[in-house]
């Protein structure tokens, strides 16, 4: 069976958008996944499923807009499209607390770092349905605006691996 990880925009971050993660499970049992589990309380879940990630996402933004009262973003990927997207960080040798990979749900656009603003001394990197940020400096201060990253995710690579390593428990041996 498919496992996915299943990443929430704003959730729990800065008291807004509060979801319990055990209410987070609930949804995705009642959705018929199985082997659900949450890391963190920001909108992290590693899931099976015996459907594709189009219907994951989209019986878990059902879900969560019954639940908030109002459209709540998922973007998710494979567990293959994971592992991908942590091989290819271009920022390996970098803090993975100070680098972080956007979530999108398609392709950013190829102009997409040329229309960033306040950049200081941020590095960034295009992916396949991603852009990797590696911030020198405190991610808090910065000043970073992208605009192709307004509909996206950021988790920081601790977060992406730790993901990784639970998804990679539920494969069969």
């Amino acid at each position: 069976m498919p496992i996915y990880i299943a990443l929430l925009r704003a959730v729990n971050v800065g008291g807004t958008g509060r979801l319990p993660m055990n209410e987070l499970t609930a949804m995705c049992v009642d959705a018929g996944f199985s082997h659900v589990t949450t890391y963190i309380a920001s909108g992290n879940v590693v899931l099976q499923a015996e459907t594709d990630a189009p219907e994951v996402k989209y019986q878990m933004e059902l879900r969560l807009k019954q639940y908030a009262g109002k459209p709540v973003a998922v973007v998710v990927r494979t567990l293959d499209e994971l592992c991908a997207l942590v091989d290819e960080n271009p920022f390996k040798d970098t803090p993975p607390n100070r680098t972080v990979a956007i979530f999108l749900d398609s392709s950013p656009p190829q102009n997409a770092l040329d229309e960033a603003t306040g950049v200081n001394r941020e590095v960034l990197h295009l992916g396949v349905r991603e852009i990797y940020v590696y911030y020198p400096d405190s991610i808090a201060d910065s000043k970073l605006k992208i605009p192709a990253a307004k509909e996206g995710t950021a988790r920081n690579f601790n977060t992406i691996v730790r993901l990784k390593e639970i998804a990679l428990q539920l494969q069969p041996r």
